[in-house]
């Protein structure tokens, strides 16, 4: 600002005294000497800014830990149960620069401070068979989004490896009998750069009775058994146009298939499962055996999965026929596509499970369908029986 205001006043200026210099005007040459002083105000004036800016930086770090003499709970079934960390590093500070460079009015540069750190964090007395979900702070997060291994309290388990590199070999106990869980480098920046509050659902059988419910199931059915891609072991969207799409088989903060979170949570809680009967349901329109229409049906036709488009025997969705609608909304799934069935089959036959297709019928008779229930005589069939 100061260079244009003194360059136009000594341009003014140079004007009003005339002549020149050089083969100069005086405008130019008060114009030059107005310039050169405007700058090495603005540079003094404005130069500040490239100071550095720091944010995030903090001046001391706390971490809660276990008491003393706490008691180490213990838990049957699935519990959502709260930790106590029973061993942690030292916090990491990260740094990151912005800004900065040179010239007439440099930018500040700015310093921005993170931290990680990795803990241990004990839950229950073991063994348990799995921790699905997490916490923090009381809002859910994936599994997936940090780097956690977890440890099931059995009476054989040996020494977390990053404990070891930090401590030392030999220094560090193997919790036997305890359920814990490690976490390595967690970044603590979305949690306001600090360690927080942790809650861990837990699954647990019943440990000493070999004849509980968990170790006797064999076989189960694989339901709902509708949905178009409810069996699908890859996430599915659905192209709305304009840019728009929706994955319609990721519902959980697993960030997985709804199918392979369901099979991982059967094989972690009833691990002598050995069979399953995959439900697929298709539709059928009347009681009467020999007027009823068995037959494939979607929820709607507007939109289709460029990666897994509907077909179902050789039905495509714009040709198949609707599931029935209740105050706006469909009272089925749809007939899972033949896609999705197959990555099914493969996803279990793969993880040594034996497969048994098992058609299913869903009955699709609303009120006022005007079918003669063959049960009762003239009253018409019931709503969806």
């Amino acid at each position: 600002m100061a260079t244009l205001v003194l360059s136009a006043a000594g341009a003014a200026l140079g004007s009003s005294l005339g002549g020149s210099v050089l083969g100069l005007s005086m405008s130019a040459v008060g114009r030059f000497a107005g310039a050169s002083l405007g700058r090495a105000i603005d540079q003094r004036v404005l130069g500040g800014g490239a100071q550095s800016i720091e944010t995030g930086r903090l001046d001391r770090l706390r971490l809660s830990t276990a008491g003393e003499g706490q008691p180490i709970p213990q838990i049957f079934g699935r519990m959502r149960v709260g930790g106590h960390i029973i061993w942690a590093t030292q916090f990491k500070e990260h740094v990151s620069k912005s800004g900065g460079g040179k010239g007439l009015s440099p930018q500040p540069t700015i310093k921005e401070y993170s931290y990680s750190v990795s803990l241990a964090v004990a839950l229950c007395e073991g063994e348990i068979t799995s921790v699905n979900r997490i916490w923090a702070d009381g809002a859910e997060i994936s599994v997936h989004d940090v780097n956690m291994v977890v440890y099931p309290g059995s009476r054989d388990q040996l020494p977390d490896p990053k404990m070891e590199a930090v401590e030392g070999v030999g220094a560090v106990p193997a919790y036997r009998g305890t359920a814990y869980v490690v976490f390595e480098d967690l970044d603590l920046s979305r949690f306001g750069n600090r360690v927080p509050q942790f809650s861990f659902e837990v699954t647990r059988p019943v440990q000493d009775d070999p004849d509980d419910v968990p170790f006797n199931i064999r076989a189960v059915a694989m339901i709902p058994g509708t949905g178009e891609y409810s069996l699908a072991t890859d996430a599915v969207s659905l192209d709305g146009g304009a840019g728009k799409s929706d994955t319609v088989n990721v519902n959980s903060p697993s960030d997985r298939a709804d199918f392979v979170t369901s099979l991982k949570h059967l094989q972690e809680e009833v691990p002598d499962c050995g069979s399953v009967s995959l439900v697929v349901s298709w539709f059928g329109s009347d009681l009467r055996c020999g007027e009823c229409v068995i037959q494939p049906k979607v929820e709607q036709i507007e939109a289709d999965s460029a990666e897994m488009p509907w077909v179902v025997s050789g039905l495509v969705r714009a040709d198949a026929g609707l599931v029935p609608v209740d105050e706006g909304r469909p009272v089925y799934g749809g007939t899972p596509c033949d896609a999705s069935v197959v990555q099914s089959i493969r996803d279990m036959t793969a993880k040594g499970l034996e497969v048994l297709y098992y058609p299913f019928i869903l009955m699709e008779q609303m009120p006022g369908n005007g079918l003669q229930n063959p049960w009762v005589g003239d009253v018409e069939q019931p709503k969806l029986p």
